[in-house]
């Protein structure tokens, strides 16, 4: 009968430390583990690099295997019924490990501890008035919070508090399974106390013995200036309350600006129009124009043209990271009153036969008719 090459059967060097072939093992036991792989040698596969592992594993073993080139250590009984818990021994560590990894290292094991609360989401609106200059806002936010009378712990009293008598306070629960392949152990949460380890005998009264419970707490916000629809704030540890004793979750806050009735925001500018007389286009005034923070005074030049557009430098948002204000873009456009005197009719007729049209559109147009 020709010699089993474990080495070859777990593609691992001869001089493979013991790690290595732990890892070189448990990526083999993942591929064709019967409950993974259904094809039809998958089991005869696993079963083969079960005892490739069990004697490499295994420093005796090994040495035996390495001089002898066999794991028979007499008697006959060569290597077949081996006992996979002397795999589990020689690594130091059992196969529920391996079933960590088969199914994304749930940690069944382990004691479910403290864990962080969950965060929560609160959508706030602004006017475009304290987007741009910043403000300070009290918002209330429904939250659970560690209850106050059992700090958190969900019983009436530290007394009654005990140990889960199922898991003897590990947490967990361990079985062990005889199959072809061996004994193989797994370990699963206790479902008596879920993996506290511990059994509440008189629950909080305030509670419930839940630990937390529901409150809308009032919260103090920063908001800082140049923020816009869609910016999101962190407020770290004003979330939802951890379980036993777990630390709080965030709060996000989602900014929306509203709509305003005279400014445009694009980016950090802000666009505005104002109206002037045909009288302020031909001969030029100072107007007073309004800004977010107030009023400013715009000069308008004489000749100046409809839907030109003057910039107020720095009265726009400032960047929210620090570099800088917008600009503020003003347009002015000539209001037409819609109704004229007799005397205001014949007053615009004599200025319009007075009037020379420049060599402009306009008077190449006039051109073009004549």
């Amino acid at each position: 009968m020709a010699q089993k090459d474990y080495y070859k059967t777990l593609g691992v060097d001869k001089n493979a430390s013991k790690d290595e072939i732990k890892k070189a093992y448990k990526k083999l036991a993942k591929k064709y583990h019967p409950d993974l792989n259904k094809e039809a040698d998958a089991g005869e596969k696993f079963k083969e690099i079960n005892e490739a592992a069990a004697v490499l594993g295994d420093d005796k073993k090994r040495q035996h295997y390495d001089q002898f080139g066999t794991a028979d250590f007499g008697g006959g009984q060569g290597f077949s019924g081996f006992d996979f818990r002397d795999f589990g021994s020689g690594f130091g560590f059992d196969f529920d490990d391996i079933f960590d990894t088969f199914f994304g290292g749930s940690g069944g094991r382990r004691r479910h501890g403290p864990r962080r609360g969950a965060d929560v989401e609160y959508e706030l609106e602004i006017t475009l008035e304290e987007a741009a200059s910043g403000v300070k806002k009290q918002i209330n936010v429904p939250r659970l919070e560690t209850c106050s009378k059992c700090s958190g712990s969900g019983a009436k009293s530290d007394i009654h508090i005990k140990t889960c008598e199922v898991c003897q306070g590990s947490g967990s629960v361990t079985r062990r399974q005889r199959t072809p392949f061996g004994i193989f152990q797994s370990s699963s949460v206790c479902s008596r106390c879920h993996g506290q380890g511990k059994e509440i005998e008189v629950p909080c009264p305030e509670c419930g013995g839940e630990g937390n419970v529901q409150k809308e707490r009032k919260i103090a916000i920063d908001i800082p200036a140049g923020v816009d629809t869609g910016s999101r704030l962190r407020v770290a540890g004003s979330g939802q309350a951890g379980d036993k004793g777990g630390p709080s979750g965030d709060l996000y806050l989602y900014i929306s600006v509203q709509d305003h009735d005279i400014f445009q925001r694009d980016g950090l500018d802000i666009y505005t129009e104002v109206p002037i007389s045909f009288r302020d286009c031909c001969l030029g005034s100072q107007l007073e124009v309004p800004t977010l923070k107030g009023k400013a005074d715009l000069k308008i030049p004489a000749g100046t043209k409809v839907n030109t557009i003057f910039r107020l430098k720095s009265k726009g948002i400032p960047s929210l990271r620090g570099f800088g204000t917008g600009d503020q873009l003003v347009k002015v456009i000539i209001e037409v009153p819609k109704k004229l005197s007799k005397k205001q009719k014949e007053l615009l007729e004599e200025f319009n036969q007075d009037i020379k049209i420049e060599k402009g559109i306009l008077g190449r147009i006039k051109d073009h008719f004549n």
